[in-house]
């Protein structure tokens, strides 16, 4: 008799774990769930709310890297030191060049300016501040709530407390061999409590497996010493080389240009991928280009690394993911199976609904205890009534989904119509 007593202790105790956590950071999780979403087609929606940055038709090879940087450099003669220009991720995208500290925003904790530069006719499209548009908006109130070191620490203490709910979530579904067939059935009959309640239940269960991966990644994006620590590695932080590498040469007349610097460090990598160059800063900086094997899952930041002297015009350092010990193999997954980047579009999609998922859970969980605590009172369902339209809207998401993935670029490109024209008849 002792055994079913103390197995009811536990199940009572983490009841209360898991409702005090839904009671008390609940809404930060459907917050983090909404945001993180939608900030996974972050650079699809900046292209879809400014049409301006969308290439309608591709115009012959780029121009060089130098005429590119000389075209941001006159539009921004006053900002001095290093720039990075990440090539554009489609041949319909703009060039992205990156000034880390500018006076406007250098007492934030990332702000960086952001010029999106034409890569077929070096022209300065646009000028923006990292945080001063609406998808980088929505990205800081999902990595740190807009406060700064404060909140990115609270967001990774934030996923250690997503990872509790979610086992203790798994613990409460968990109903015995015997009643397993069960636990899958909607109730609708008892009323709409427990309806919601089993949703919640079976939303719960299968989006925990990959809201779980969201905020392990998500924990160790926040404090990448933890990671460090685990892996037994250094200076493998998202964005980061690890070192800091000088020109020894003696500064002359005749430095190498950024096109010359990729052109030697090609030969590193003669297959590889260009997909960022950052410029020296003073006369003992050195160019650094982040380069992509075609085996790297980090497609915007990937690993492999090489330094060229400015002055020499000679490869000082290459840094080449096919060496890493485990530990940094592994680390190279983190930032890309977070934000999807690591999966396909398939993947990604449902990365997107795991998100959604939270949020739906906060709602459903929140009318539940608002129920047993008599602030809402139960209903009947009528399934009769609501089951056509359920059908209707399953068939229209079904065949919505099917044509977000088979035809992603059309469907894009009739959105994007649509908004421009809604905004010229709007400015009209």
């Amino acid at each position: 008799m002792q055994i079913p007593k103390l197995r009811t202790l536990q199940r009572a105790t983490w009841l209360k774990v898991h409702l005090y956590l839904a009671l008390s950071v609940g809404f930060l999780f459907a917050l983090m769930g909404l945001t993180g979403s939608l900030s996974m087609y972050r650079v699809e929606l900046d292209e879809l709310f400014n049409p301006q940055l969308v290439i309608e038709q591709a115009q012959g090879s780029y121009q060089s890297l130098d005429k590119i940087m000389a075209a941001v450099k006159a539009a921004h003669p006053n900002r001095y030191g290093a720039w990075t220009l990440e090539m554009p991720r489609s041949a319909h995208s703009m060039a992205t060049v990156w000034y880390d500290k500018p006076t406007e925003t250098f007492f934030e904790l990332y702000a960086p300016l952001m010029v999106s530069v034409n890569p077929y006719t070096s022209e300065v499209v646009a000028s923006r501040f990292w945080g001063q548009t609406a998808t980088t908006w929505l990205l800081d109130l999902h990595t740190q709530l807009k406060l700064d070191r404060f909140g990115w620490n609270a967001v990774g203490l934030l996923g250690l407390l997503l990872l509790i709910s979610c086992g203790t979530g798994l613990y409460l579904w968990w109903p015995g061999i015997k009643a397993l067939p069960q636990s899958f059935k909607l109730r609708h009959q008892s009323g709409m409590m427990w309806l919601a309640f089993d949703l919640h239940r079976l939303i719960g269960l299968f989006s925990a497996p990959p809201l779980m991966v969201l905020a392990f990644t998500g924990i160790l994006l926040s404090y990448p010493v933890i990671l460090e620590t685990l892996v037994g590695t250094s200076g493998m932080e998202h964005g980061e080389t690890g070192r800091t590498i000088t020109s020894t040469a003696i500064p002359n007349n005749h430095p190498t240009g950024l096109s010359a610097a990729w052109f030697v460090a090609q030969s590193a990598f003669p297959k590889a991928e260009l997909r960022r160059v950052t410029t020296p800063a003073g006369d003992t900086g050195i160019y650094r280009i982040n380069i992509r094997q075609t085996d790297e899952v980090n497609h915007r930041h990937p690993y492999t690394t090489v330094w060229v002297d400015r002055w020499s015009g000679q490869i000082k350092e290459v840094r080449n993911p096919n060496t890493f010990s485990s530990g940094e193999a592994f680390t190279t997954w983190v930032w890309p199976l977070h934000t999807g980047e690591a999966l396909s579009a398939t993947g990604r999609l449902a990365w997107f609904f795991s998100g959604i998922s939270l949020f739906v859970l906060y709602i459903s969980g929140l009318l539940r205890w608002l129920c047993k605590i008599g602030k809402v009172k139960d209903r009947a369902v009528n399934l009769a009534a609501i089951k056509p339209k359920l059908l209707r809207l399953k068939t229209l998401l079904l065949e919505l989904i099917a044509l977000a993935i088979k035809h992603a670029p059309i469907a894009y490109a009739h959105i994007r119509d649509w908004i421009s024209k809604a905004i010229d008849q709007r400015r009209r």
